[in-house]
C-alpha cells in the first residue's frame, strides 16, 4: 500500500507483503490499492515496521521456511495498522466515520446527487442569462436618446414620488382613524363589561326578588288554606254548642229548664238563659239586624228590654210576681223568630233550593197576652 506525500523515516522500509490467493479481490492484489492523504496527515504518519519484518529482510541464519512465514505475518499485520491508521485520519478529516457502511454509503450517494444536480441547475441559470446578455445590443445610446430617456425616467420617478407622497399622507389619515376606531372600541369595551356587570346584578337582584316571591307566594297559599279552613269554620258553632242532655236542651253544657223529678239549679238555668241570649245578639250584630226588641247580654242575668221597660231573664221567681220573666222569655222567642224568618228569606234571595232554605227545626206560637191560666200550664212545664 502506498501513502501519497509520506516520507519514510530513516532506516525504514515499506514493506512488501508477499501477495498470494488468499490476499486477492476480484483480481487485484492488495498491494496494489493506495490512500491518498493531505500533506499535514501525511506527515503525522511515520511508519516502523516491527521487529519481525526488520529480521525477515536482514535474512538470518534460521531461515528457510520457518523464516518466510514470519515475514508473510508480519507484512499483513502492518498493512492492517496501516489501513486502521488511514481510516482513522479519514474520519478527522471528513467528520465521517470511516469505514462507511453500504446504507451509509448509499445516503450519502444520494445527497451529493442532489447538491450536483442543484450546481447544474444553477450553471444552467447562469449560462442562460448570459447567453441574453450576449444576444442584446452592445450599442450605445446617443446623446439626444440618452437625454430623453433621462427626463422620461425623471418624470416617471416625480409622478412615483407623488404617488408614495399621497399614499403617506393617506396612510396618515387611516392611522388617524385607527386610533379614533381604538379609542371607541376602548369606550366600548368598558361599555360592553360595564354592561355585563350591570347585567349580573339584575340577575342576582332578580334571583333574590324571585325566591322572596316563591317564599312570599307560598305563605298566600298557606293563609289562603288556612282561610278557607275558617270560612268552613262556623266560629259560633265552636263558642256556643248546642246540644241536648236527656230530656233538657243545652248550650255549652248548661241545661235550659227543670223538671218536677229533675230540680235544675237556678245559677244553671240563668247561665243557660245568658248564652242563648249572647248567641242571638251576636248572630242579629253579624246579620246587622234590629228586632222588634232588644236583647241585653248580662252573662247570668240577662235582660229583654222593649220601647218603654226592661225585662229580667233570669230567676229565681214566684208564682204571683213573675210577670217580668214570663214577658222577657216571650221578647225572647220573639227576637228568635225573627232571625229565623230574616235568615229564610236571605237564603230564598240568595236562589237556594226550598228545601235547602233555613227553618226551624219546630214552630214557634207565641202569644203577646197570656192569662193566668196559660202561665201556670208553662211554669208548671218548667217547673219553675
Amino acid at each position: 500500500m502506498t501513502f501519497a506525500g509520506a516520507t519514510p523515516a530513516a532506516g525504514a522500509h515499506p514493506p512488501h507483503p508477499t501477495v498470494n490467493t488468499a490476499d486477492t479481490h476480484g483480481g487485484r492484489a492488495m498491494d496494489e490499492s493506495f490512500v491518498v492523504l493531505p500533506s499535514a496527515a501525511a506527515s503525522m504518519y511515520t511508519f516502523e515496521p516491527p521487529a519481525e519484518a526488520a529480521m525477515g529482510h536482514m535474512g538470518g541464519t534460521g531461515g528457510g521456511h520457518t523464516g518466510g512465514q514470519h515475514t508473510s505475518n508480519a507484512s499483513f499485520n502492518a498493512t492492517v495498522n496501516v489501513l486502521t491508521r488511514a481510516f482513522e485520519i479519514a474520519s478527522s478529516q471528513t467528520q465521517v466515520e470511516q469505514p462507511l457502511c453500504l446504507e451509509c454509503m448509499r445516503a450519502l450517494s444520494e445527497e451529493l446527487d442532489k447538491q450536483m444536480e442543484d450546481v447544474n441547475n444553477d450553471i444552467k441559470a447562469y449560462q442562460s442569462c448570459l447567453d441574453r446578455l450576449d444576444k442584446e445590443s452592445a450599442e450605445a445610446l446617443s446623446e439626444e436618446d440618452f437625454m430623453r430617456e433621462k427626463l422620461k425616467a425623471e418624470e416617471e420617478e416625480r409622478k412615483l414620488e407623488a404617488a408614495i407622497k399621497e399614499v403617506e399622507q393617506q396612510k396618515e389619515e387611516i392611522m388617524v382613524q385607527i386610533q379614533d376606531v381604538e379609542l371607541k372600541t376602548k369606550d366600548f369595551q368598558e361599555l360592553e363589561e360595564k354592561f355585563w356587570h350591570d347585567c349580573n346584578d339584575f340577575k342576582l337582584n332578580l334571583t333574590v326578588h324571585q325566591e322572596d316571591r316563591d317564599g312570599i307566594l307560598a305563605k298566600i297559599d298557606v293563609v289562603k288554606a288556612q282561610l278557607e279552613l275558617l270560612k268552613r269554620t262556623n266560629v259560633l258553632n265552636d263558642a256556643f254548642h248546642i246540644w241536648h242532655d236527656g230530656d233538657f236542651g243545652t248550650i255549652n253544657n248548661f241545661r235550659l229548664g227543670r223538671l218536677p223529678n229533675i230540680p235544675v239549679e237556678w245559677d244553671e238555668i240563668n247561665a243557660a238563659w245568658g248564652q242563648a241570649c249572647l248567641l242571638l245578639h251576636t248572630m242579629a250584630q253579624y246579620c246587622r239586624l234590629n228586632f222588634s226588641y232588644r236583647i241585653i247580654p248580662m252573662g247570668s242575668y240577662p235582660k229583654v228590654a222593649d220601647n218603654k221597660n226592661t225585662y229580667e231573664l233570669f230567676g229565681p221567681v214566684n208564682l204571683f210576681w213573675s210577670s217580668r220573666y214570663d214577658k222577657a222569655m216571650t221578647f225572647f222567642l220573639a227576637c228568635l223568630k225573627e232571625f229565623a224568618e230574616f235568615a229564610n228569606a236571605r237564603d230564598r234571595a240568595a236562589k237556594i233550593a226550598p228545601e235547602k232554605c233555613f227553618k226551624l227545626p219546630y214552630k214557634l206560637a207565641i202569644r203577646t197576652r197570656l192569662n193566668l191560666e196559660f202561665l201556670i200550664i208553662i211554669r208548671l212545664l218548667l217547673n219553675l
